[in-house]
């Protein structure tokens, strides 16, 4: 069958249907990374996006049942060169059309994914629609709201408070594991590999959703408390910023991606949107403190403004190679550090895992 993207714009990309049938709406942007399609499509921070892939076969080692990041898929649709309907792995379970089909995805392959990139670059991400019907998509699709006026974190955030341990997800309560420490995660958009490194490293995670007061949080005595990514408009949470104020200075904390524009704004800083975002896995991002350079991945479509930190009690620890934006921070007094890249990878390079291994070592040895 016949689809199309729409862009906001006017332009319009012929395709063929791939997945559920339907439409969906959402900004669209573009991941350059060349493997890891089933941890981005469950990555939460997509949530009310378009990914459109820029490399141009999706779906050659199939999907499997343990790569998931989230319990559901979270973009809002997906565009393909090609998806492939045969691929080769001794994990594979399914292929990425049948993947879409089970979830309720709806997709479009046969586009020129790369002009759609150049687009994106030259203009900045903008809202799409993948449709079936183009004839009157592009009045409906002007009509919605930006991607910036959603409030996306409300909706990936977990619904009720659980635990993860070495055995994987549990209900709270008490545990006959011996972990070296317990810490408390504040979960705007949260990805399982997060909680699975900690949990190689022998801590437990108390995972709560994102409107959780601080006082809740500090009732169960966390040794730490992390910051998790997320999607959406960091300048939209507000009453989350006011939960990591008071959370600041209480326990060692650690922010990742969205984490870091929260951390940026309870200092009073402020974060701002970028002209096409920062999504994939080889981001080379320089450590100001001891020079090294680490090849990371990245999904953001925000950045931390550097001069707005000037006067507060942070200050920028590391910085994008690629556009000087800013990829980390650290706050005076309140042992508190974040990072603009995802550590857990997941994918991408394991480079930056150190980060879990340092926040670890401050919560357990002091």
């Amino acid at each position: 069958m016949d689809a199309y993207l729409v862009l906001h714009d006017g332009a319009v990309f012929p395709g063929r249907l791939v997945g559920a049938p339907g439409e969906a709406v959402g900004e669209v942007v573009f991941n350059t990374g060349m493997t890891g399609y089933q941890e981005i499509l469950s990555d939460p921070s997509y949530a009310g996006q378009i990914v459109n892939f820029t490399y141009p076969m999706i779906g050659n080692y199939g999907v499997n049942d343990d790569d998931f990041e989230s319990a559901r898929l979270q973009p809002a649709a997906v565009v393909v060169r090609e998806a492939c309907d045969s691929p080769s792995n001794w994990r594979s379970t399914k292929t990425i059309d049948q993947l879409l089909k089970e979830r309720g995805m709806v997709g479009v392959q046969g586009i020129d994914t790369r002009a759609v990139t150049k687009r994106i670059r030259s203009g900045g991400a903008v809202m799409g629609m993948v449709t079936t019907q183009p004839e009157q998509a592009l009045q409906r699709l002007r009509a919605t709201k930006d991607y910036g006026e959603h409030d996306f974190v409300y909706t990936v955030s977990t619904d009720k408070a659980y635990s993860w341990g070495i055995d994987g997800k549990d209900e709270m309560g008490a545990t006959d594991v011996e972990y070296a420490a317990t810490i408390a995660v504040l979960d705007c958009g949260l990805k399982y590999n997060i909680l699975r490194r900690f949990a190689a490293l022998r801590i437990r995670s108390l995972v709560f959703p994102a409107g959780t007061s601080a006082e809740e949080i500090l009732s169960h005595n966390p040794s730490g408390i992390l910051l998790s990514p997320g999607p959406g408009d960091p300048a939209r949470l507000g009453p989350v910023v006011e939960t990591v104020k008071s959370l600041l200075g209480t326990r060692p904390m650690f922010g990742i991606c969205l984490g870091n524009q929260l951390l940026c704004q309870a200092v009073g800083g402020k974060t701002f949107k970028l002209k096409f975002g920062h999504r994939g896995s080889n981001h080379p991002v320089k450590d100001l403190e001891d020079g090294t350079v680490t090849i990371t991945s990245q999904n953001h479509g925000y950045a931390v403004d550097p001069e707005s930190l000037t006067g507060t009690t942070a200050h920028v620890t590391q910085l994008n190679l690629n556009d000087g934006t800013v990829e980390g921070i650290a706050v005076t007094g309140a042992d508190a550090s974040s990072i603009q890249y995802h550590p857990e990878a997941a994918p991408g390079p394991w480079d930056s895992r150190k980060h879990f291994v340092r926040f670890v070592d401050k919560i357990t040895q002091g």
